[in-house]
């Protein structure tokens, strides 16, 4: 296009001289050379561009390199020559008549949605306070188009408009996205073994359909990742190792918004499995290493028929050669050297495709063993610790110089180390570097401190509990030792609950553990007309290595209290039935094992405990009974958003399952309202979200009132609750999940039926502040009645807020 231009001026200056005859060898050499129309450039400058000086002589090709090089400045939009001869024809002059392009002042994009305006506008490439050249601006809208396409907005819309400003211009380029193509079809052509609907089953990209949530959008990342990947993952699950992509194209309908995905497939034979060796293996026998072997003999799970029912899809023979499943378990027999020492061992899967004499398709398959020596931890690094102690965190590792080096115990050690709470999170991978040429390794545990201490006050609220206050005192990491200390003071209209206590992991820095806490608890409870108690007491706890598994501990603890009741509610009739004060002595064992990583929302592992506490008897007080509880959970990942730049936190999709039961045997006298059960909300006693506090009792759900107050009726000696959730660990300060529970409380424990439950269903989200833990459930309680005795269910709010969560 500018050579054009420049060819068109160069031809009509040459016409504007050669048509003034008379003064044409005037003009051939001028008595000057005159700029006009330029405003913002010096006609010398303009000049010494053109490379013109009067009363030289010119000729067509002197012209046409001026002109040349006046268009190559970017600063015009014209650029005219014409010569001027005086009446007398004595003098001549050169005129340059130019017209000079508009300053762009500043760029703007108006539209994008579902593409960022930054990666829009960063396709314009337009400096600022320069001439704005219009080629410029039709490659950028071609840039910003191809942007919209590869995001599946084929029929996204972009117009520039110029708008005057000062000296100059501004630049705006109008978005008009559109939704998305929805994809009308895929028209999948050659195959034969799968039927289209499986390949389209595996795939990201989906025709639209009749629901809401069909929108079958075209994604082009989608669809490659669909055509190089997802469907050769099928292909190599069901034998066809073979298998190839020979053609793909997207048929777009501009016009209706639609598109027709169309490809290829040339699938090749189905492979079966032939025979299975082990080459090289010496540290395993073949026998151990025959127990990764994924083509053994073996029944098809229930759970696998009835999912290949549930879709539709064609079971696969157990002799067929499954791509996926191999790499699968070469890598569950890496894993194995790996927590074995044998970190440099190579494990080579080789598959060998051969043919039969009846024309199968076969293949042979080997693993190829190198072990190489073990690898022996040479030196173990802490780096970044400027306030923890290097002691503190060595007492997490469960890997010491000396050891054969050990895949999953190093894993299980930096999960130790994120679980201290003391560092940011996430917690970089350890490091593991050769240390020698006998390939010992030296491992490198990096850390980042993070506050860990804190002053907290403010105000609580909760059900039954009504308005109060609290301060507090909390270092979980007291002196940089591992120590923990807390002062809390809850104060309000209906507690005054204050907490002392004190706790070190490791005791004269031996691998015994201890505790002391000493409290002072004021409480009553108008709302439940539970009346009021004054509490005082302490507790010292010591805690033991368990020989055969690091991860679990044994505790012996001993506690005393002395409890004083008031004239009011239920306990104002204790009072009045056990005397005004009682005495409480107690030991308790409990064993509790704990692999949970991602605290304080854990995204994986579980936890057990269990506990007995003996009070009365031998030890004293005035009422002998047992307490035994059991909690069990588990949690497992089921996915993750984001995270994948450097020192970003992933969003984590996590399931749950939580169990808790306990009983009591003896009579628990006036202590029945601490150390027997009540079930209902979130405040009292065991949690059942979704019923109000003390509405279900051995008896079943209260019916007949709205005001659920505490009898000596709504407590039992033996419960049982449990808890599936479905969760979003947004980071380790915010945790969104759906759940469903169920429970139930009996009076005695031979009347335990776990098959009679209340249910409820619901969703909540629990936050980490500084002034303390935040939750909100809303439930619906499935299993609640009326006034009539008949199935009413109804939503309930729970709110949990400060030091009472």
């Amino acid at each position: 296009m500018l050579r054009r231009s420049c060819f068109l001026v160069l031809l009509l200056s040459a016409r504007s001289i050669a048509a003034q005859d008379p003064g044409l060898g005037a003009c051939a050499v001028p008595d000057s050379i005159v700029v006009r129309g330029n405003q913002r450039l010096e006609s010398g400058a303009v000049l010494a561009e053109a490379g013109l000086v009067a009363g030289v002589q010119l000729n067509y090709r002197i012209v046409q390199r001026a002109v040349r090089h006046l268009y190559a400045t970017g600063s015009f939009d014209r650029v005219d020559f014409t010569c001027h001869v005086a009446p007398d024809e004595s003098r001549s002059f050169l005129a340059i008549t130019v017209e000079e392009r508009p300053l762009l002042e500043r760029v703007d994009v108006r539209g994008p949605r579902r593409v960022s305006a930054a990666t829009v506008r960063a396709q314009a490439e337009l400096p600022e306070a320069r001439p704005l050249d219009p080629a410029q601006v039709a490659r950028a809208v071609f840039r910003m188009d191809s942007v919209y396409k590869k995001a599946g907005f084929y029929l996204a819309r972009i117009r520039a408009e110029t708008t005057a400003v000062d000296a100059g211009v501004a630049l705006v380029f109008h978005v008009t996205e559109g939704p998305r193509l929805a994809v009308s079809g895929i028209d999948v052509e050659g195959n034969r073994w799968l039927r289209e609907g499986e390949i389209v089953g595996v795939m990201k990209t989906k025709p639209e359909g009749f629901w809401w949530w069909r929108r079958g959008e075209l994604d082009d990342e989608a669809l490659a990742g669909d055509l190089a990947d997802r469907i050769p993952r099928l292909y190599a699950s069901r034998g066809f190792i073979d298998f190839r992509l020979t053609h793909d194209t997207v048929i777009v309908d501009e016009e209706r918004g639609k598109a027709l995905v169309r490809f290829g497939v040339a699938e090749g034979p189905q492979y079966k499995v032939g025979d299975f060796e082990v080459v090289g293996s010496r540290h395993f026998s073949s026998e151990e290493i025959r127990s990764y072997y994924p083509f053994a003999h073996q029944d098809r799970p229930l759970a696998a028929r009835i999912t290949d029912f549930l879709r539709r899809r064609t079971p696969v023979p157990g002799d067929v050669f499954d791509a996926r499943r191999w790499e699968e378990a070469t890598d569950r027999v890496r894993q194995a050297y790996a927590n074995d020492g044998y970190i440099y061992a190579s494990v080579r899967p080789v598959v060998e495709r051969q043919v039969s004499s009846d024309s199968s398709h076969y293949v042979s398959l080997r693993w190829e063993v190198e072990e190489e020596s073990p690898a022996i931890i040479n030196r173990v690094e802490i780096v970044g610790n400027d306030y923890t102690s290097e002691s503190c965190i060595r007492d997490q590792l469960v890997i010491l110089p000396g050891d054969v080096f050990n895949q999953e115990r190093l894993i299980r050690s930096w999960q130790s180390i994120a679980n201290l709470g003391f560092f940011e999170t996430p917690l970089p991978p350890p490091d593991t570097r050769r240390a020698n040429e006998q390939g010992d390794v030296d491992i490198i545990f990096r850390v980042k401190e993070k506050r860990t201490g804190n002053v907290n006050f403010g105000a609580s609220m909760g059900q039954g509990t009504g308005l109060g206050g609290f301060i507090g005192l909390d270092q979980p990491n007291l002196f940089g030792k591992c120590k923990r200390g807390s002062l809390q003071w809850q104060f309000g209209r209906y507690f005054n609950d204050f907490n002392m206590s004190y706790s070190d992991p490791r005791v004269a820095q031996s691998m015994i553990s201890g505790s002391i806490t000493l409290y002072r608890t004021l409480a009553r409870y108008y709302i439940a007309d539970l009346g009021r108690s004054l509490r005082t007491g302490g507790q010292v706890q010591i805690g033991f290595p368990v020989p055969w598994d690091v991860w679990s501990r044994l505790f012996v603890s001993y506690g005393a209290e002395g409890v004083r009741f008031g004239d009011q509610g239920l306990l104002g009739q204790t009072a009045a039935e056990f005397g005004g004060t009682s005495f409480r002595s107690s030991a308790g064992l409990t064993y509790a094992r704990d692999t949970r990583v991602g605290m304080p929302f854990p995204t994986g592992g579980s936890s057990q405990t269990i506990g007995s506490t003996f009070s009365g008897g031998p030890l004293g007080g005035h009422f002998a009974f047992q307490r035994v509880t059991a909690e069990m959970s588990a949690f497992a990942p089921l996915g993750q958003l984001g995270g994948t730049a450097p020192g970003s936190q992933p969003a984590v999709f996590t399931v749950g399952l939580t169990t808790r039961a306990g009983a009591v045997f003896g009579n628990t006298g006036p202590f029945f309202f601490a150390q027997e059960f009540a079930l209902g909300g979130v405040q009292y006693g065991e949690r059942l979200r979704g019923y109000e506090e003390f509405s279900i009792t051995p008896d079943g759900y209260v019916t007949g009132t709205n005001s659920f107050n505490a009898q000596r009726s709504s407590f039992g000696k033996a419960f049982f609750t449990t808890t599936a959730e479905l969760g979003l660990r947004v980071n380790q300060s915010l945790y969104i999940n759906t759940f469903f529970e169920a429970g139930n409380l009996w009076r005695r424990v031979r009347e335990m039926n776990p098959s009679r439950l209340f249910r409820g269903v619901g969703i909540g989200a629990s936050t980490v502040t500084p002034l303390g833990p935040l939750g909100l459930d809303y439930a619906l309680g499935l299993d609640r009645l009326d006034a009539q005795g008949r199935r009413a269910p109804k939503w309930q709010l729970h709110f949990r807020f400060g030091q009472l969560f």
